[in-house]
């Protein structure tokens, strides 16, 4: 036997390279014994799965609805290792057009929510004002979800253990969704048009896992909600976003360049071309489709009542195509470049200027604008690598290295103060930016904290040391601060273009309108967290807010007294 053994150890001794590769080999049939063997056993995503990678509902849930309560205990059972999960379905065809456009014509059912007062009527038999109507959503009624063709055809997002109706209703407002719809107790779909019949009250009967006093839906039921939106959500068709509805350009063909007359025109068609065309806006009139970018020839600033561009597209009765005076405007997939390029200043500054502001005031976003507005990278009083990683390359650089076109501060008092020329101060709703940074703090820049956190004995403590900062914060800028520009979180969310064009001329460089036009379609960068993980309720407690209100009305009797215009009503006590 030994000497076998010592001919082998002789051989491999002559050519090691041979014996490498032999050990090369056998690594690497054990890796894919050991992979095989782990994606056996541990697939989640087959087509059995309601919560995985299945195009439609999982073999446990039967169609038949007498089934359903024994096939829900079974899916639960599959899904309680993947509660809150999110997929994005299957795309069913078209993407379907504005609200104004939704209407039931399949003989004589209710195929949407904005039927008729019967059909309302019948759908809210049973439920009581708050049910209906809380100012949050409309409850429209309950409808058939089939298999194969779902009722609502956006996202659908699962949690089998604590579902409630606002958290479906948030999740699908936050995504600029029109209907949120509730099924099996604990599964939650969106869509923006409503597409099964509807059925009586009594068929949607399970409670939600999270909220037994409620209903959501039941077996192959849907339980759906029409949403009131805020103005910030995006309302998605497919990949194009829908912008409304605008009177038709002096001069069409300069503000959009790109026209054709397409046969049988639909939202889809006129999106596919003027994504090819790689143009950011998709414009419909009538059997026209134009393609081009925002410009001060076409701005999006004023837009028309919707029902104005009311004119079916030919082939698609639900769509929209607009007309020869008014048109409809989606936003494609397409990026738009024109802002994209920055770079550091090209002579170094001698002043340095200030972008101040409490923590989780929304300092990051403003120097994501600031930098796409100006073309210049922006700097910071200190360093944080992800921000650097994620494109503020100003980051590295010395907060006096005069590169920059601005530097981030959260610091406070006369001598970290006194050391900037001049500065723009970010003020964000204390209730508001209490919670942002709190979050980030314990989930990063766009990350949560969690509930953990929020009810232990952190985020009491936390609002005790930081509230009386945001107020002290404000005030030491506003009275040490040389030259001091004010602006309000809230107002440059909603008046993004005049607020940010004041900023920018305020740092110095001149203005491009189109510049801050393109910014409008780029303007959430990475940095805005997503609506899956707001807290449900108020962890204000009537302390905390007593505290905090009289911190708002010093901060505006401060501002005022600068002649400037107080806190925004929406600051004001509780």
């Amino acid at each position: 036997m030994a000497r076998p053994l010592l001919k082998i150890q002789r051989y491999f001794r002559r050519k090691p390279v041979r014996f490498f590769s032999l050990i090369l080999l056998y690594l690497t049939a054990g890796s894919l014994v050991f992979l095989h063997s782990g994606f056996v056993g541990g697939n989640f995503s087959g087509s059995g799965s309601g919560a995985g990678g299945g195009r439609g509902r999982d073999p446990l849930v039967a169609t038949d609805p007498g089934a359903g309560k024994a096939a829900s205990t079974a899916r639960q059972e599959v899904a309680g290792a993947m509660s809150r999960v999110f997929r994005e379905p299957r795309r069913h065809g078209r993407r379907y057009g504005p609200a104004w456009m939704k209407r039931a014509r399949q003989d004589g059912q209710k195929v949407g929510g904005r039927g008729g007062d019967a059909g309302w009527n019948r759908a809210l038999k049973g439920r009581n004002g708050k049910d209906t109507d809380d100012g949050r959503a409309k409850y429209v009624g309950c409808y058939v979800d089939d298999i194969q063709k779902r009722a609502l055809r956006g996202v659908s997002f699962f949690d089998y253990k604590k579902m409630t109706v606002f958290r479906c209703q948030d999740n699908c407002a936050e995504r600029g969704y029109l209907y949120a719809g509730l099924e099996f107790g604990a599964e939650c779909y969106c869509g923006h048009k409503v597409q099964g019949a509807n059925v009586t009250e009594s068929e949607c009967n399970m409670e939600c896992k999270g909220e037994r006093s409620s209903a959501c839906g039941g077996a192959n039921r849907l339980s759906i909600y029409r949403l009131e939106l805020s103005h910030e959500s995006a309302r998605r068709y497919g990949s194009a976003i829908f912008k409304g509805c605008f009177l038709k350009p002096d001069n069409v063909s300069l503000a959009l360049p790109v026209t054709a007359v397409l046969q049988n025109m639909s939202i889809d068609k006129c999106v596919d071309m003027c994504t090819e065309k790689e143009q950011s806006l998709a414009v419909l009139a009538g059997d026209r489709c134009h393609c081009g970018f925002p410009t001060s020839h076409f701005s999006l600033h004023e837009p028309e009542e919707e029902n104005m561009c009311l004119h079916r597209c030919h082939v698609e009765e639900l769509e929209s195509c607009g007309n020869d005076q008014y048109f409809v405007v989606y936003q494609t997939q397409v990026q738009d470049n024109r802002c994209m390029d920055r770079r550091f200043l090209p002579s170094r500054s001698k002043l340095l200027q200030a972008l101040a502001s409490f923590p989780g005031a929304g300092n990051t976003w403003a120097r994501h604008l600031i930098e796409l507005a100006t073309g210049f990278y922006s700097g910071s009083y200190y360093f944080d690598g992800s921000l650097y990683n994620k494109g503020f390359k100003g980051e590295r650089d010395h907060w006096r290295s005069g590169r920059t076109i601005c530097i981030k501060t959260h610091e406070s008092g006369k001598k970290e103060i006194e050391a900037f020329d001049s500065g723009i101060l970010m003020i964000r709703n204390p209730y508001k930016a209490l919670m942002a940074e709190f979050n980030r703090k314990y989930g990063g820049h766009i990350g949560f904290a969690s509930q953990a956190h929020w009810k232990g004995k952190e985020w009491p403590e936390f609002v005790k040391n930081y509230a009386p900062w945001w107020a002290s914060h404000t005030l030491d800028w506003l009275r040490y601060g040389r030259h001091v520009h004010v602006v309000h979180f809230e107002d440059l969310k909603r008046d993004l273009f005049s607020q940010l064009k004041a900023m920018v001329l305020f740092l110095g460089p001149v203005v491009s309108e189109d510049r801050l036009l393109c910014v409008e379609g780029q303007k959430d960068g990475n940095f805005k967290r997503s609506g899956l993980r707001k807290l449900e309720y108020d962890p204000y407690t009537p302390e905390m807010c007593a505290d905090i209100n009289k911190l708002i009305r010093t901060v505006d009797v401060a501002l005022r007294a600068k002649n400037m215009s107080g806190v925004p009503m929406e600051y004001m006590p509780r």
